[in-house]
């Protein structure tokens, strides 16, 4: 089998290893890799021949004959049909306008399916075979492969817009698997028309959560060269297809990834349910079917309590925590199982991280047979709206907009600064957005979260290797991928020195000379770059180059920090509008007022995560309020609240005493700390809790109440703020 590199990039951690860990029904439905696998004769005549020429079987006996009994029944159907073995292929396709309307059809199936199919075919390229995508009719909407195999499966009308259900071409994969609604495995012989006898074809249903059928995603070679790791391959695709298509019908909802193993969250053999704001479940994947043993309506009819025993408010809770680790969970049965929870509400604007990479989509008029690659669309949603959507009142934020306004198109080189979650990758993505380039690709890269040798493969790309038997294929590196739009290069200043001299290079060159290979690729790229560093203070510690610094601000843009920003009230509704549930309520003025004295050292991204959450937990009721934020976040702001209220008496009693000592007897002169006053917000809060307790006698439970704090808030602070 080769390489499983492009399907990890999708599912990080779907290795043959890890498929062959999975248990239960997950692993007799969603990985089919037995030791040794061969296609099922007809009867034992034919399975006689076969046993003689293949590998032996490992599979269990009952499987071999639910799989010959399959191929017999599909056998009957079409001599049912009137078919008969030498009927020659159907060489009429549809019409083109027909296979146009078709397309038009499954406009979305495609777009989820092209991506998969170009990882797919990475998999199995010069394999002697194709990748076959159909409607829910069996005509075949999509095909790529190997030439050669192209060329003779056009000879038994293998190509787009000819039909191959059972009832057009006989027993096939494709067409016996819309029928069974089952990954379906049809070779050599078993096929019912004698033209088809040279192929083997491993097919899968597709289907969207609700069950319905989208269509068949199918793997067609030549009977010589079946690999018994084909079907398991196929199968993984479809699931992607199928969790592409999860995610978006339910990109503005709740979803729960779950596995009795932690390890295996994250991969395709992960279990996805969404969860509506009432907690019921609106929809499943595959294999959450499979380890909840459950249908998909079943699964529908339960609710986020009755499922897994929690609900909404506590799953939110669970991962508002930093770093948080799985949640446990139980169905009432007793299976245990680990969940991580996720959503994309509004594409993650405002949240300072980087929105979901959308999936690729072809122009109506661009969508032809075989096409090479497809062409990624711009995100859509509020990004879409460009610099004019980040302008919410704020002067310092104005001041930005404008001056980039005035760089756009003219080549020069950005360095965007600020503090984690002030949304610098939310303005790169707006001045692509509102460039000459928008409609090309935007490209981005966290610097600091690679290791130097995959960071240098992900920019520069790599050449083919070169020793005997080697797999990995060349791969194009992000700033080739970026050709015509966007680079943008988060945490920059993370570029570990040998690289910063290579994109040096590639900047200077405007071309990238991949790794062990004398070609050059010529690059026309907008590069913006993003710090919260001071590069200056890299450049004397000799961490960054000053050439590269050079190159990179050709105009140099800061981000305030939320707490410097005048405009809260029009973020916390811009915010709710494209990140909270239809029909969210507005903030209360009074939480308004507290809100404006939190900090937020998390900035936009903090505030966004407090206001979503907030959000699901007021659905139904007028407004936003104290109640729906989470405790740990009102405890510090209250916490600060009245810290600053101590300090502001503090200040008024000092400044009392001081007129009456006069100007010579003043203890603090302009400028000067007064005598006793904290100097952070962060120092009063915890003054503010040490005098508490010392007034308290080091009652804990007392001091709390007093405080209106939990104790275990008190234990955090002081835990985290001991003295040196």
């Amino acid at each position: 089998m080769q390489g499983w590199s492009a399907l990890q990039a999708g599912y990080p951690g779907c290795s043959p290893e890890a498929c062959t860990q999975a248990t239960g029904s997950t692993r007799s439905r969603l990985i089919s890799t037995g030791s040794q696998t061969i296609a099922m004769a007809t009867n034992r005549a034919s399975l006689a021949r076969a046993s003689s020429l293949a590998p032996v079987v490992a599979a269990p006996v009952r499987r071999q004959n639910a799989h010959v009994q399959l191929i017999q029944q599909s056998h009957e159907r079409c001599a049912a049909l009137g078919l008969t073995r030498i009927e020659r292929p159907d060489y009429e396709p549809l019409m083109r306008s027909d296979l146009t309307v078709a397309r038009e059809r499954n406009r979305r199936l495609y777009r989820h399916a092209a991506p998969v199919m170009e990882m797919l075919f990475e998999q199995i390229v010069n394999t002697e075979s194709m990748i076959v995508l159909t409607d829910a009719h069996g005509t075949i909407l999509h095909s790529v492969g190997d030439d050669d195999f192209l060329e003779r499966a056009g000879k038994v009308a293998l190509t787009p817009g000819v039909n191959w259900a059972e009832h057009s071409k006989g027993t096939n994969a494709i067409g016996t698997a819309l029928f069974e609604e089952r990954p379906t495995l049809v070779h050599a012989d078993e096929h019912f028309m004698h033209a088809n006898h040279f192929l083997t074809c491993s097919a899968v249903p597709i289907f969207d959560p609700r069950g319905s059928m989208l269509g068949v995603l199918d793997v067609t070679g030549d009977h010589r060269s079946y690999h018994q790791h084909t079907m398991g391959l196929v199968r993984m695709s479809a699931s992607m297809i199928e969790n592409h298509w999860l995610c978006d019908d339910y990109g503005n909802r709740l979803r729960l990834h779950f596995h009795s193993r932690p390890e295996f969250i994250g991969t395709l053999l992960e279990g996805i349910v969404v969860v509506g704001g009432d907690g019921k479940i609106l929809g499943a994947n595959r294999s959450a079917l499979d380890q909840l043993a459950l249908t998909g309506a079943a699964v529908r009819a339960h609710s986020l309590g009755t499922l897994f025993g929690t609900s909404v408010s506590a799953v939110h809770d669970h991962f508002r925590t930093p770093l948080p680790v799985p949640m446990q969970v139980a169905l009432p049965t007793g299976p245990r199982f680990y969940l991580s929870a996720r959503s994309d509400w509004g594409m993650g604007v405002h949240l300072g991280a980087a929105p979901p990479t959308p999936l690729s989509q072809p122009d109506s008029t661009a969508l032809q047979a075989e096409p090479a690659r497809v062409p990624a669309d711009p995100l859509n949603s509020a990004a879409t709206a460009g610099l004019s959507f980040l302008l919410t009142g704020d002067a310092q934020v104005e001041a930005v907009v404008n001056k980039a306004r005035r760089i756009l198109d003219h080549d020069i080189s950005l360095l965007i600064v600020g503090e984690a979650g002030t949304g610098k990758e939310i303005l790169a993505r707006a001045m692509h957005q509102e460039s000459n380039r928008a409609r090309q690709q935007f490209v981005t890269i966290n610097c600091a979260l690679r290791p130097e040798a995959l960071l240098e493969s992900e920019l520069f790309g790599r050449a083919d290797e070169t020793q005997p038997g080697s797999r990995r294929k060349a791969a194009v590196g992000r700033i080739v991928q970026a050709g015509g739009g966007t680079l943008f290069l988060d945490q920059v200043d993370a570029l570990p020195l040998t690289l910063q001299a290579r994109l040096l290079r590639v900047l200077q060159e405007r071309c990238v000379h991949t790794e062990s290979s004398s070609k050059s690729i010529a690059i026309d790229v907008a590069i913006i770059a993003a710090t919260r560093s001071s590069l200056r203070d890299l450049i004397a510690q000799q961490a960054f180059l000053e050439d590269l610094y050079y190159r990179l601000n050709g105009l140099v843009l800061r981000l305030p920090a939320l707490r410097e920003r005048t405009d809260l009230a029009a973020l916390a509704k811009r915010i709710l509008q494209v990140e909270g549930p239809r029909g969210t309520a507005q903030v209360a003025p009074a939480l308004l007022t507290l809100l404006r004295k939190y900090p937020w050292p998390g900035n936009i991204r903090q505030l966004a995560g407090a206001l979503r959450t907030a959000a699901v937990m007021s659905a139904g009721e007028p407004q936003i309020t104290e109640a729906h934020l989470s405790d740990d976040l009102l405890e510090d702001i209250h916490i600060i609240a009245q810290a600053q209220g101590a300090g502001l008496a503090q200040r008024e009693g000092m400044g009392a005493r001081n007129e009456n000592l006069g100007p010579a007897d003043a203890s603090a002169g302009p400028g000067q700390p007064l005598l006793g006053l904290v100097s952070t917000l962060e120092q009063a809060e915890i003054e503010l809790i040490r005098n508490a307790l010392a007034a308290c006698q080091g009652n804990i439970s007392e001091a709390s109440k007093r405080l209106g704090i939990s104790r275990n808030t008190i234990y955090r602070k002081l835990r985290w703020n001991k003295p040196a």
